[in-house]
């Protein structure tokens, strides 16, 4: 009896052991919606790396991306291929794609799957008139030996993935040769993926029990009762994210140069300076990511310095309409691409040479409304100035103690509500309106006001 509760309490045990294993399979999952730049990349290793770390059943990359970087890309495929833990590139939700880059990280995965609706292709490696990868010169006729070198290079890395994975090579070529691009519908019958899945739950039931092959060995994916595990880009990785983007990265550099240049025109302010050389880090980091034209960063730079001397030096509107167009074609050429995520935003130009013309417009005004008023305090001010006198005005040069002064009648009055020592040419009596005329160190000439209001 004692034995075979014994027998009955192990079974019990090993029941509950498998269950526990089961409920503990973990899948991670991340997720990728934008270019494919050395952030996201970097996440994407970290999710691989923590993947395997964590002996995650398998890793699920949900992915909608235009296209991005080509050393960025040779870094995930390289990262992928070698990967010890199963990976499964989901394209999603629907309406989403997997361009340019997005065809060599989709082809490299061990599993490749797509929602209805999405879109895959389209890897032609040309950023100058051409689109895909940018960073890579081309000439406008396409036809440069650097322009064959990159595209057969692009190729021979598709070919090379799709072979590993048993995936169409033809159509492989094609997508970076000729930028095909085809349907989900067209890709699972054309061997280029695996599934098409409406739902991440569906796709679930699709890889359980299927057997891919890691570095280690074949691996059976078991999804049966595991547990997704999501993870999110930190806040630190989504602010140099988001710097990746063409608009932003222009922006910082406006107001980088902005401050920096005001900090030169009026030293100490500090903040100005601060805020200057903390914009222009963060621009400088976003264009690591960007194909920068350094003609375009001159051309600004040379605009915005002819906008600041037309308040310097009055040239009626020349400087300020030359230095807007230097402005405005500077920030057209800042980015060498076609693409349309690598691209300023017209709306994004136009709103920063306006703003920056208004301002100079707006500065050289008032120094305009400067010059043209009287000083209204100090020394400078008191030609001009009515007054009275305090006391009758008398002829000081007959005085032994004045004879060396000027020939004249002197006395105090009273001047800008202040007192002063006053001289003029007239005998002047006490109480009589006066106009100050010059000063002299603390010496005023003074004249009868003949309007005294």
């Amino acid at each position: 009896m004692i034995r075979h509760q014994n027998r009955f309490s192990l079974l019990i045990v090993l029941l509950l052991l498998s269950r526990l294993a089961e409920a503990t399979t973990v899948i991670e999952r991340v997720h990728i919606d934008g270019v494919i730049n050395p952030v996201s990349t970097k996440f994407i290793l970290d999710a691989v790396d923590r993947a395997e770390q964590s002996g995650a059943e398998a890793l699920i990359i949900e992915l909608d991306t235009p296209g991005g970087l080509l050393e960025s890309t040779r870094t995930i495929v390289q990262k992928f291929l070698t990967a010890d833990v199963p990976i499964v590139v989901y394209v999603t939700p629907d309406g989403a794609r997997a361009g340019s880059a997005g065809v060599f990280i989709t082809l490299a995965a061990h599993i490749a799957v797509m929602a209805p609706s999405t879109n895959i292709g389209a890897a032609h490696p040309v950023s100058i008139g051409g689109g895909g990868f940018p960073g890579q010169k081309s000439d406008t006729s396409g036809n440069s030996v650097m322009t064959d070198k990159v595209t057969n290079d692009a190729v021979a890395l598709a070919r090379s993935i799709a072979e590993t994975r048993g995936r169409n090579v033809e159509w492989a070529e094609k997508s970076v040769r000729n930028s095909d691009a085809i349907t989900a519908l067209d890709a699972v019958n054309q061997d280029v993926i695996d599934f098409i899945a409406p739902h991440i739950d569906s796709l679930l039931i699709m890889i359980d029990g299927r057997s891919v092959q890691l570095k280690s060995g074949a691996k059976t994916i078991k999804t049966s009762g595991a547990t997704i595990a999501t993870t999110e880009m930190t806040w630190r990785e989504r602010l140099f994210d988001r710097l990746s983007d063409p608009n932003i990265a222009y922006i910082f550099l406006m107001i980088g140069i902005y401050g920096v240049l005001f900090e030169f025109y009026s030293p100490g302010a500090i903040l100005p300076g601060v805020v200057g050389v903390l914009g222009l880090l963060l621009a400088f980091f976003a264009f690591q990511t960007l194909p920068v034209n350094v003609i375009g960063i001159l051309l600004i730079l040379a605009g915005i310095v002819l906008l600041v001397m037309e308040i310097k030096v009055i040239s009626y509107g020349l400087l300020t309409i030359t230095g807007s167009g230097a402005l405005f074609m500077g920030s057209l050429m800042l980015f060498e691409s076609s693409l349309t995520f690598i691209q300023l935003s017209l709306g994004v130009i136009i709103s920063t040479v306006l703003a920056t013309a208004l301002f100079v417009l707006f500065a050289l005004s008032l120094g305009l409304k400067a010059q043209k008023n009287r000083v209204k305090t100090g020394a400078e001010a008191m030609p001009g100035m009515p007054g009275v006198c305090l006391e009758d005005f008398v002829d000081e040069s007959l005085t032994t103690e004045t004879r060396l002064a000027s020939p004249g009648y002197y006395g105090m009055i009273m001047a800008n509500g202040e007192y002063w020592r006053a001289k003029s040419t007239a005998r002047l009596a006490k109480g009589a309106k006066i106009k100050v005329t010059h000063i002299e160190g603390m010496l005023l000439t003074v004249e009868p006001d003949a309007d005294p209001h």
